[in-house]
């Protein structure tokens, strides 16, 4: 059964030894990141703030900031286990004969059975409250010493598209500016920030409905991060993720539908063409993310649990929570990319690339120009369009293992031969760009050279020692009585 809702999850994580309850009063305003940061960073427990400062909502960090609690979020033992439902509904072909059209049924089944659900009435909706409502009612965290203000940091942000109608949710960050008003950081990019540009050019003196719902069962929690194609609908994918269908309810002052199993929602609307100054950020970069002109959110109604948690996270200086989530991306999303390109054999994005900065691919290489095909491939499949350095390496270089990946990417290169810069969109938030959102691009062809690559030279093999040599030093291993060393840094 998939978990009910985010307290239900916490129910599991505390069960599994997952979930530290932090009993003593503590600020959001800079100790819970540092307590949070410090956790995260030695392989801690979700975190339970029971007392945050000024609220007398609890506050819950760290959710999913190790590989093991990703896995119970997702109720798998690895990810390579939702990687492989994946790859068998990609590998669906048409059905041949009686015996394969049998076969499919289970497959299609699962699909049929993943919609969204539309119901009554929520737990989302214990208590309405259009007045007399403040957004520092809840522990909302100031992160960084240098961030302008509060932010609220996991919110799944929900919109339609004007000129289809169809759902987007989105996780954006949203700087407090007072009671009841928030930025909306709405990065150029972002299907959130095309739902505006399309609203303002049908009408430029109205509004936008938006729904932010905060805190659910971690699966539709990461609806908003999961990059999904343009026309799926983030709550149908989540619900694949849980194996069970996200059930929505009407919001109560917008036509739009919010996880019903939500803690807290912030029903309202942003002024078109209305912007206003939003940050500094101390972002997932390590950097503060600068200042800039957002569309403003004015919150008109607010629903929640009678006792909500107030879910949140922590970005900065890697790793943080978010890497582990842009590992389960990573995994989980690694048979479309293959389905899209067959060569590719295995990816790594490493935490100290922060996502955009740095790729790792293996490809099976089958003609000349194979690499530069693959790196371009990349940088037009969605949100990897950012990725500033894509680094191609062979198939039988483990991407997993940052030393080996050094190692052979560096030996394998002519720098001046191998390494090319394209010109492109990169993320609003890469403070090195020439200017914001366009910049420059790198890929390094770090795989075996081909003559027909103008390599006139022979490629040497690789040092491995004589497999029958090695087994029979395994059997005499313990009788040499070596006392094993520190491990070289």
């Amino acid at each position: 059964m998939a978990y009910r809702d985010l307290r239900d999850f916490l129910k599991k994580l505390e069960k599994e030894g997952e979930l530290q309850r932090i009993s003593v009063e503590v600020d959001p305003v800079l100790e819970i990141t540092e307590i949070s940061d410090r956790a995260v960073k030695a392989g801690g427990p979700a975190l339970l703030f029971e007392r945050p400062r000024g609220s007398r909502i609890p506050a819950v960090t760290n959710m999913v900031g190790t590989e093991r609690r990703m896995n119970l979020a997702l109720e798998v033992d690895s990810l390579d286990d939702v990687a492989g439902r994946i790859s068998s509904i990609l590998d669906m072909q048409s059905p041949q004969g009686l015996l394969d059209k049998v076969k499919m049924l289970p497959k299609l089944a699962e699909l049929g059975n993943v919609f969204p659900k539309t119901v009554r009435g929520g737990e989302c909706q214990e208590v309405v409250r259009t007045e007399g409502f403040s957004l520092f009612d809840f522990p909302i965290l100031q992160c960084w010493p240098q961030d302008g203000g509060r932010y609220i940091t996991w919110p799944m942000v929900i919109t339609k598209n004007p000129e289809t109608g169809k759902r987007n949710v989105g996780c954006y960050r949203m700087q407090v500016f007072d009671e009841r008003t928030t930025g909306m950081h709405w990065q150029t990019q972002k299907h959130g920030a095309e739902h505006y540009r399309s609203a303002l050019s049908k009408n430029k003196g109205g509004r936008l409905d938006v729904a932010v719902a905060i805190g659910a069962d971690p699966a539709t929690c990461l609806s908003g991060i999961l990059p999904v194609p343009p026309d799926m609908d983030e709550f149908l994918f989540s619900g694949f993720l849980r194996n069970d269908p996200v059930e929505v309810v009407s919001c109560k002052t917008v036509d739009l539908e919010v996880p019903a199993n939500a803690e807290i929602v912030l029903e309202g609307h942003v002024e078109l063409g209305e912007m206003r100054t939003e940050g500094p950020f101390g972002d997932h970069t390590g950097f503060y993310s600068l200042e800039g002109q957002y569309p403003v959110f004015h919150v008109d109604c607010v629903t929640h649990r009678k006792d909500p948690l107030y879910l949140t996270t922590i970005v900065g200086p890697p790793p943080q929570e978010d890497y582990f989530i842009g590992h389960m991306i990573e995994r989980v999303f690694l048979p479309v990319m293959k389905m899209q390109h067959p060569e590719i054999v295995d990816v790594a994005m490493p935490a100290e690339g922060i996502f955009q900065n740095l790729m790792i691919v293996s490809i099976r290489k089958s003609y000349p120009g194979h690499a530069r095909k693959t790196m371009n491939a990349i940088w037009s499949l969605g949100q990897a369009m950012f990725t500033k350095v894509v680094v191609i390496v062979d198939h039988d270089v483990n991407v997993q293992d940052s030393r080996e990946v050094v190692w052979k990417a560096l030996c394998a290169i002519d720098p001046e031969r191998d390494i090319e810069f394209v010109l492109g969109p990169v993320d609003t938030l890469d403070h090195a760009a020439r200017r914001q959102d366009f910049g420059s691009k790198m890929g390094i062809d770090a795989t075996r050279k081909w003559p027909e690559e103008g390599f006139s030279g022979r490629w040497p093999d690789e040092i491995k020692m004589d497999a029958a040599i090695k087994r029979r030093i395994d059997t005499i291993w313990s009788q040499l009585k070596i006392a094993p060393g520190k491990p070289q840094k």
